[in-house]
């Protein structure tokens, strides 16, 4: 009889083990992350997000498109896993940080996008166009600037209607650091970042705000990201760059600008991408990268491992689908710059396997 009650024991305690090791399986592989910020990179997370998953099932992604400066936000008060910024941490600011990791992820154009639907071949801007419109000493679309610009093309007498974002944007660091670097009024006056003091014009928050304004404004001009200008069948305007010619923002015309900063990229990818070198005849000259920025560390070992495989996935095979999408793959200096990166990353001060 004991013998017996000895045996029903064990059995009990065996299924209990096994319960507690099945508990302990669905718990590691049932992971939620959460990231947050640039809407510049959204299309593109949604895609990563959506094909990680199918072979992740387990792992559940949510990504909150509030802006680049949100999600630096977010990430210094620890409410999401990962950010993401069109804007990398300057030196300054990781000072007043703990300690980042900041992983380009991909690259595009900033578009100049604009409400003028009389006008049926794409709009030629000038640097100097392009500043005196944001700085409000350009102000008809009949504007001498803009007729030089554009010849034998019939534009319309009426007021141009500048739009900018409202929130903090990786988008607005990338095209105030172009308008600084080709103008120095613009530089004295205004200057670049992800937020700035913008002479004139409606705020929209978000790509999508942005494009909401613009649609809604005839005669309006206002930056975006590439497949929202597409996503909203608004055109975009073909931008003269230093070697002269009048460039279309594509995912080549972004990898011709990342290739004139080859070697700069590769000892930092903070360097901006923007107005590059006559010798770089095919690039559009208002590119960016774009940033992952993850704590170095943190202490739940099953989130670290699955938000270190996801960013594996993004800056390898995540590459792939990002030339659909109007973005620009990664350099191969990058993308081993980014491993070098990603092996610093840690759980509860343990390297991750």
């Amino acid at each position: 009889m004991h013998r017996r009650i000895r045996a029903l024991s064990l059995l009990a305690l065996a299924a209990l083990a096994l319960s507690a090791c099945n508990s302990s399986s669905n718990t590691s592989n049932n992971v939620q992350l959460t990231g947050a910020g640039s809407t510049f990179v959204y299309p593109l997370m949604t895609r990563w997000i959506q094909d990680f998953s199918q072979s992740h099932p387990g792992v559940q992604i949510n990504y909150q498109s509030i802006g680049s400066g949100g999600g630096i936000q977010q990430v210094k008060s620890h409410t999401v896993d990962f950010g993401a910024s069109d804007a990398a941490l300057t030196d300054d600011q990781l000072k007043d940080f703990f300690p980042v990791i900041q992983i380009p992820e991909t690259a595009g154009p900033v578009c100049v996008t604009y409400n003028l639907p009389e006008l049926k071949q794409p709009l030629q801007l000038s640097p100097e166009a392009l500043v005196g419109i944001f700085l409000g000493t350009v102000k008809s679309w009949h504007d001498p600037h803009i007729v030089k610009d554009n010849p034998g093309v019939t534009l319309p007498n009426e007021p141009i209607v500048v739009v900018h974002r409202a929130d903090g944007s990786g988008t607005t660091n990338a095209f105030t650091t172009y308008l600084s670097a080709v103008s120095p009024e613009w530089q004295s006056k205004v200057g670049k970042g992800t937020n700035v003091q913008w002479p004139l014009g409606l705020g929209g928050k978000g790509s999508e705000g942005v494009t909401g304004q613009l649609r809604q404004s005839p005669g309006a001009i206002g930056y975006v990201e590439l497949t929202y200008a597409e996503q909203n069948h608004l055109p975009v305007a073909k931008i003269k760059n230093q070697a002269g010619n009048y460039i279309a923002p594509t995912a080549p015309s972004t990898t011709a600008a990342i290739d004139a900063f080859t070697a700069q990229l590769s000892q930092d990818p903070r360097q901006p991408i923007v107005n590059p070198p006559a010798s770089a005849a095919d690039a559009y000259p208002i590119s960016t990268l774009t940033f992952l920025i993850i704590p170095k560390d943190g202490p739940d070992k099953g989130k670290r491992t699955a938000l270190k495989n996801f960013i594996q996935y993004i800056i390898t095979d995540g590459q792939a689908p990002a030339g659909t999408l109007n973005y620009a793959p990664l350099p191969e200096g990058v993308k081993q710059f980014d491993q070098q990166q990603l092996k610093q990353m840690t759980a509860a001060g343990q390297p991750i396997q």
